[in-house]
């Protein structure tokens, strides 16, 4: 039984950056309501009614993997690990995006699924690529065309695919029997700890725990026998799945994971109600705080035009009243609007000068790596406010 719990109002599609605010754009711009659901059977969390994918991942999308430092090395690092614990003969991953994973295995070894044509593009030059959404019928091509996979990944994109039926379906179709499915996706735990509401946009179709994760996949003939805590996106969970007949062993860190989340409360929907309670004083906290500065006379800009921001601009109706601009260093962003509050988006060369007195950390899970670039800006009085854990000025 799905039993909601919290409603972030009604949302833009959060990569639909508009090129132009002109009546006849603000007419065809996309909304839904964001109402998100407790499963009272497997604990699984999600959107009430999921976007059609078809809207979402177009020839236009704007995300790309490897523009940040942070995310290229984590992807480094966890094909070494992968490559040297697994020794894959065939690696597949599904929503390859600009191939910043993909691109550290050998070329032939490697399949790319990204049903974004423009990153897809980018991706066949490289090696074999599918530019398609990832069901029983793409699994089967592949299939014919390929052997089995020996080792699938998949980072922060199962959790964007409405039909988990027929996507563990074609998983366990495709995989090898020695094969392994390796899952990244933002922590349920985490965003309850830390009240980062934001991950719950349209492409976050599930959030996942481990609870979820362990009851889902066994409806598939698939076991969840190993997990990592990883700190991307805010905290994330690196999920190990293999075919149940396959003897790996559940590891302590698994046992320990599923321990903490039912001491957390993820498999009771008391907890998400108390959540959807803070997550509403956070949106009247961070307003407050933003009037009180712009009453100040202050000038506040947001640092990074992210999807997340998108929830919490829209959720919380911030737009430039409150933010003159959002710089960010995308350049595909560059020069747009937010979808929905239609803040203009600019370079940081050109809009994070000393003029900016408060930066909003839409970014805020790039903490680390942003103090670390901008220290002149917090050296000459500048500072950054946050949300997260709470809404704060750092």
């Amino acid at each position: 039984m799905k039993k909601n719990f919290l409603n972030l109002g009604n949302q833009p599609i959060a990569n639909s950056f508009l090129s132009s605010i002109s009546r006849s754009s603000l007419k065809k711009e996309y909304f839904y309501k964001l109402i998100i659901c407790f499963n009272t059977k497997n604990f699984l969390v999600s959107v009430k009614d999921p976007v059609n994918p078809k809207i979402q991942y177009t020839d236009q999308y704007a995300h790309r993997a490897s523009e940040s430092q942070t995310m290229r090395e984590a992807f480094r690092k966890i094909a070494i690990k992968l490559q040297k614990r697994f020794k894959p003969k065939k690696v597949m991953e599904i929503g390859s995006n600009d191939g910043v994973f993909l691109k550290n295995f050998p070329k032939k070894k490697v399949v790319a699924v990204e049903p974004c044509k423009n990153l897809a593009n980018l991706t066949k030059k490289k090696f074999k690529t599918y530019p398609f959404f990832w069901n029983k019928k793409l699994s089967k091509k592949i299939l014919n065309e390929n052997s089995k996979i020996d080792l699938i990944f998949s980072s922060n994109t199962i959790s964007h695919i409405p039909n988990l039926k027929e996507t563990f379906q074609a998983i366990y179709d495709i995989l090898s029997n020695k094969g392994v499915l390796v899952i990244e996706d933002p922590s349920l735990s985490s965003i309850i700890k830390i009240n980062s509401y934001d991950q719950f946009y349209d492409e976050h179709v599930y959030v996942f725990s481990a609870l979820s994760i362990k009851n889902i996949v066994e409806e598939f003939n698939l076991k969840l026998f190993d997990i990592e805590k990883i700190s991307n996106h805010g905290g994330s969970l690196r999920y190990y799945v293999c075919k149940q007949e396959k003897n790996y062993k559940l590891s302590s860190r698994l046992k320990k994971i599923l321990k903490d989340e039912t001491k957390l409360g993820l498999n009771n929907f008391k907890t998400f109600k108390k959540f959807a309670n803070r997550v509403y004083k956070s949106k009247k906290k961070l307003v407050a705080l933003l009037k009180r500065l712009k009453k100040e006379n202050k000038k506040i800009i947001s640092y990074g035009a992210t999807y997340k921001s998108t929830t919490v601009f829209n959720y919380c109706k911030i737009g430039t009243e409150y933010f003159s601009y959002i710089t960010d260093t995308t350049k595909n962003k560059q020069g747009k609007f937010t979808p929905g509050m239609h803040i203009p988006i600019l370079p940081p060369e050109k809009g994070f000068n000393e003029s900016v007195d408060y930066a909003y950390l839409g970014a805020w899970n790039f903490k680390k790596e942003i103090m670390k670039k901008e220290k002149k800006f917090i050296k000459r009085g500048g500072k950054f406010i946050t949300h997260v854990p709470d809404v704060r000025i750092v």
